[in-house]
This record gives structure tokens, sequence and C-alpha cells, in this order.
């Protein structure tokens, strides 16, 4: 092993630590969704998510010491399910004592496990999963009967995070008429859109 590799160890021991260590501790405030992705390389695709979730009044949290005075909030992780293994069972094993409502997990390429594996160390904390790329499609619906998953299409993360929002909303009537204003404005959007086509013409309008 070299010098290298045990660093990488060593601080991804470090992180299952903290994972653990937060499910020990008693907070009034913890995050309400938990983004994942097996890659920062799968950031671009992921970041619809975090932008749905600020939409709505989330928060992201970064310290967990410091939290955001928001009332919703949010974490994000990268959690390899092939490239470490011990820190995506850390993370999934510990979510619900960490106080997670729901996960938001993508991952891409043809072996995109890491929806799957989170969705079931997880259980019962509900897991939507996110293909970043069409080839992770099956991958990640391909679940068999008794471990359930959510899944949207491929890339639409933003989707996903309305549908993490929309779980919430079941219980916290602030979120619900949150999500309602949101869907609100973006069917204006496209009244606004559709007459502003209609008035200039397709060869005027920009």
């Amino acid at each position: 092993m070299t010098t290298t590799d045990h660093d990488e160890t060593d601080a991804v021991a470090q992180l299952c630590e903290e994972f653990y260590e937060e499910a020990e501790r008693e907070r009034e405030r913890t995050p309400d969704v938990g983004i994942v992705m097996g890659s920062d390389s799968d950031l671009p695709a992921m970041r619809g998510a975090s932008e749905a979730l600020t939409a709505l009044g989330f928060a992201e949290v970064t310290d967990y010491d410091d939290p955001p005075e928001e009332r919703f909030t949010f974490e994000s992780y990268v959690v390899s399910a092939h490239r470490t293994p011990d820190l995506l069972y850390a993370y999934a094993e510990t979510a619900e004592a960490r106080g997670l409502d729901v996960i938001i997990a993508g991952a891409g390429g043809k072996s995109a496990d890491l929806p799957n594996m989170t969705a079931s160390i997880a259980f019962p904390v509900p897991v939507i999963g996110v293909p970043v790329q069409e080839k992770s499609v099956d991958s990640v619906i391909g679940m068999p009967t008794g471990a359930p998953l959510t899944a949207v299409d491929a890339g639409k993360s933003y989707n996903a995070a309305l549908s993490a929002a929309q779980v919430l909303s079941r219980e916290h009537d602030e979120l619900r008429d949150r999500l309602v204003a949101l869907h609100d404005d973006r069917r204006d959007g496209v009244a606004d859109v559709s007459r502003r086509l209609h008035e200039l013409g397709t060869e005027k309008f920009e």
C-alpha cells in the first residue's frame, strides 16, 4: 500500500467514524434530506436536486455543529459503492439515526449500484434513485421484490428532490404550500412563454 492509498483509507475511515458518532448524538436540528452520488463527476447531473431544494427554501448543512437557521435542510456527500463500500455502508446504516427522512442517491455507468445498495442498507428510510446517464437506468431500477426503490429518469435529479419534498410535505403544511407555489410558478411561466411566442412570432422570439 502506498502512502497515498494509506492516507485515502484513513480519510474514509474518519468519515465513517463521523457518521457513526453523529448517529449517537442528540441534536435538535438534523438534515431532512441526504444527497449522495458515486463521484464528484456526477455533480453536474445531481446539481438539480440541490437547486430544487433551495428553490423550496431548504438550506445545505455543511457543519453539523453550526446548522443553518432554515426549517428544512439537506446534506451532500460523495459515496462510492465500488471504491468505498465501507463508507456507503456507514452512511446508509446511520441515515435514520442521523435524522434523515429521505435520501436521493445518484450514480452513473452500467453498474450504478449506489442507489440500490443505499436503499437496501438504509431501509426503511425511503431512497430516490437518479440514474446519472441513460445507460444507468436499468441498473438503478433493477431492484427485486421486497427491496423498494423509487427512481426518476436519467439525469432528473430536480424531480427526485421534488419527490423527496413531497414525502416530507405530508407532515409539514408549510412545505406543501411551498411545493404548490413552485408548481404554480412553473405553470405560469409556460403561459408567459406561450403568449410571448404568439405575440412576437417564431422569428423574433428569443
